[in-house]
């Protein structure tokens, strides 16, 4: 029971929770990773040592069917163990869907991109198949900025998803910079009237790019349009200002696949959850984006201490996210050897 008390006793300088529920997120997070799964059935048998499986599993349900979240609590207590940057956050928008049985769960997520991984803010469980809408997108993005301000967002990056004319309206009039990819058969506005967005860019070489400087009308808004070369495809963009760091502020989108890929095969295995009602849903998420912020952190620091070799592309030998998950695991199955460890790992779960 140690690491629980001691976790609780973090956890209540950010939730203003009773004592039982902060028991049962101390419980929760500590059996997660034990059991490496978000299975209601396998946290059951790590949750309390002290207590029947049985028993367990009605806490579980009864914290997912009945206990109300304050998600702008959460989304506090998230950003304040992310550090600012000096320009602000990068938000990324995107969804994340699989599938159990019958059911489809589809997930809108806002996260905020730092350090080559991005971390939850907001999400919006999507209670049909398929993309998003204006509305819903507007939503998440409106939470955010009641909670935080709008100008502590540096800028918005999203996936050919995220398009539209209403969309690109909202964004241009709340005056804020976005950089979202847009399909290769968009049309644009030309001096001969609509034209292909390809008969701009067809031209470049692999790896050349084109940023024009002048706006476009794209879907009836002016926007600047940026073009880039891959190999098999071309990576095009629209943004609404300073067009020439597009490309490098678009780069940042691909960090919340690294964190899609946490919550599921690499991380947490999100699919494995036998909940199908979109509130438990939204819930678990908030439990998992903690678990995530403090692995994430931890594996920061370790990385400070002792380096993780570079492969031979370039990338890291482990993710940081997974440095600090293994290390956290370790030390939860260890308590004579690891107790120092885990009070100095609960450091990370206090506000920056």
């Amino acid at each position: 029971m140690f690491h629980i008390l001691q976790l609780k006793s973090v956890l209540s300088g950010h939730l203003s929770w009773h004592g039982a529920r902060l028991s049962f997120l101390a419980m929760f997070l500590i059996a997660l990773l034990k059991v490496k799964t978000v299975n209601l059935t396998e946290i059951a048998t790590a949750l309390n040592p002290k207590a029947k499986v049985s028993s367990n599993y009605r806490r579980l349900q009864r914290f997912f069917a009945g206990f109300e979240l304050d998600y702008d609590v959460m989304a506090k207590l998230m950003v304040s163990l992310l550090p600012r940057p000096a320009d602000g956050y990068t938000l990324s928008l995107d969804r994340t869907n699989w599938q159990f049985g019958q059911y489809s769960l589809n997930l809108l997520v806002l996260v905020i991109v730092y350090n080559g991984v991005a971390f939850p803010i907001y999400w919006h469980f999507l209670d049909k198949k398929g993309n998003s809408n204006t509305a819903e997108r507007i939503a998440l993005l409106e939470k955010f900025i009641a909670t935080f301000g709008q100008r502590c967002i540096a800028c918005l990056v999203a996936d050919r998803e995220f398009v539209g004319q209403k969309w690109f309206k909202y964004l241009r009039q709340k005056q804020l910079l976005f950089r979202i990819r847009i399909r290769q058969n968009f049309q644009v506005a030309g001096k001969q009237g609509q034209i292909p967005v390809m008969a701009i860019f067809q031209h470049l070489t692999v790896g050349e790019q084109l940023v024009l400087s002048r706006k476009r009308f794209v879907l009836g808004q002016p926007l600047y349009l940026i073009g880039l070369r891959l190999e098999d495809e071309y990576l095009l963009i629209v943004t609404n200002q300073t067009p020439e760091r597009a490309l490098d502020d678009y780069a940042r989108r691909w960090n919340i696949e690294t964190l899609f890929g946490i919550l599921k095969s690499r991380g947490f295995r999100l699919e494995e959850t036998h909940l199908t009602e979109g509130e438990s849903i939204n819930k678990l998420l908030a439990l998992l984006a903690l678990a995530t912020v403090w692995a994430f952190k931890v594996g920061e620091w370790l990385h400070q201490q002792e380096p993780l070799k570079l492969k031979k592309h370039g990338r890291l030998a482990k993710s940081l996210f997974r440095y600090g998950l293994d290390h956290l695991r370790s030390i939860v199955f260890d308590i004579q050897l690891k107790m120092d460890d885990f009070l100095f790992s609960l450091k990370f779960l206090s506000c920056t």
